[in-house]
């Protein structure tokens, strides 16, 4: 097996790649899992380095060190006190960097460990950073990391007028590339002109067992968010991250939030057996277990709810054919069936924003609540506009793909 290396690792350790930084201002965008090999945070690693000089520091959703649990509780600007720098928030008061914040750097280093979900913010937050220093003529070195949901694609395309902060662009639900080859297809889609230089992994098998995008056995796994607690949730989360757009609990304020839900008033035995009959096919690849649990805090807290884990950690996943976005929409569609009145969709401010759903936000149009509604809409009525979307999608990525 080859070992495998992380853009942040590869800078750390050869000084030829280093060179063009010397002499030259530099800021880190980076959060909890951006670590090196051996387990250092970005940027005292980088700070260790004589011929580096960072000047600042970003921090995305959740924080540079990560100190928000829930979403949407914002992080603010202080000063590093180990190495004396700005760190700005860009889940604070903006989302974009200000002229000021630009002016502190020379070359933005990107070190963001992504999910391979769309609704995932550090994408978006990607997209306005290549934005903004298009628009300050400042140079952006992203490095790339796996994507540990792997390359399989699913999902509805957002749609044009459905972008928002969980929604950068027209990307499925789950879009199978890593940080850096998104950068490449934002800097083609938007035409920025943006000097961009992608680090790129070493040794990277997103097809290989049994990690099939992460590499287990070789790095430890680090929330790069506080729920994102394992592999398996990085597997099941392009599907169960649409719970956050209803009533029913994620499992925040358990030990495997977004691997699980569930809520007090539902029957989770029957709820499974009528997805078999609904669509057998859209449970490949994974086990389901009824359960209970009684979150700590979020939705139901203090209240036990009955509830499906989803397994995907054992010799029954079978990456190819499990599908999480069908997987979930089918639990919605199931429960609607047994309980056509049940108070599905969560009507609240979601990531600020007040006049559209949740669930519509999340999806990128309100084509998956509509389908879940509609008493006449079939697995295949769905299945046809996704796959769709999802083949369009993939020859889309071609030209973007460095692995």
């Amino acid at each position: 097996m080859t070992a495998l290396e992380f853009g942040l690792d590869r800078l750390l350790t050869d000084p030829d790649l280093r060179r063009p930084l010397r002499g030259r201002r530099l800021a880190l965008v980076a959060h909890p899992a951006s670590v090196s090999a051996d387990l250092r945070h970005a940027l005292d690693a980088l700070s260790a380095r004589p011929d580096l000089r960072p000047t600042a520091a970003f921090g995305p959703q959740h924080g540079l060190r990560g100190d928000k649990q829930d979403n949407m509780i914002e992080s603010h600007d202080f000063v590093d006190p180990v190495h004396h720098i700005p760190v700005f928030s860009l889940y604070g008061t903006v989302r974009r960097p200000t002229p000021a914040m630009m002016a502190t750097f020379d070359v933005l280093l990107i070190d963001l460990q992504d999910l391979g979900c769309r609704i995932y913010t550090f994408i978006t937050t990607l997209r306005y950073l290549l934005e903004a220093a298009a628009e300050h003529g400042k140079a952006v070195w992203v490095l790339d990391r796996p994507n540990p949901a792997g390359r399989p694609v699913e999902g509805l395309l957002l749609h044009p007028g459905w972008e928002s902060f969980v929604g950068a662009g027209p990307l499925p639900m789950r879009h199978g590339l890593t940080m850096g080859e998104l950068a490449r297809w934002f800097i083609h889609t938007l035409a920025l002109d943006v000097d961009c230089t992608v680090i790129e992994m070493r040794g990277w098998a997103p097809d290989l067992a049994p990690g099939y995008g992460w590499p287990v056995g070789q790095r430890s796994w680090i929330n790069p968010s506080p729920n994102a607690a394992n592999v398996s949730m990085t597997r099941c989360y392009a599907g169960t991250v649409m719970l956050e757009g209803t009533t029913l609990s994620e499992g925040r304020g358990t030990t495997r939030p977004l691997e699980l839900f569930g809520a007090p008033d539902i029957d989770a035995g029957q709820l499974i057996a009528r997805m078999h009959v609904i669509a057998p096919d859209w449970l490949l690849g994974c086990r389901l277990r009824e359960c209970w649990f009684e979150p700590t805090f979020h939705k139901h807290a203090g209240k036990l709810c009955s509830g499906l884990q989803i397994h995907v950690d054992d010799v029954h996943y079978l990456h190819s054919a499990f599908r999480p976005w069908r997987l979930q929409s089918l639990a919605f569609k199931a429960l609607r069936q047994l309980r056509p009145d049940y108070p599905l969709w969560r009507d609240f401010a979601y990531e600020y924003e007040t006049d559209r759903l949740a669930i519509d936000l999340i999806n990128g149009s309100p084509l998956l609540r509509e389908w879940v509604d509609d008493p006449a809409a079939t697995p295949s009525d769905l299945e046809a506009i996704c796959r769709t979307d999802e083949k369009a999608w993939e020859l889309e990525r071609k030209e973007f793909l460095l692995y």
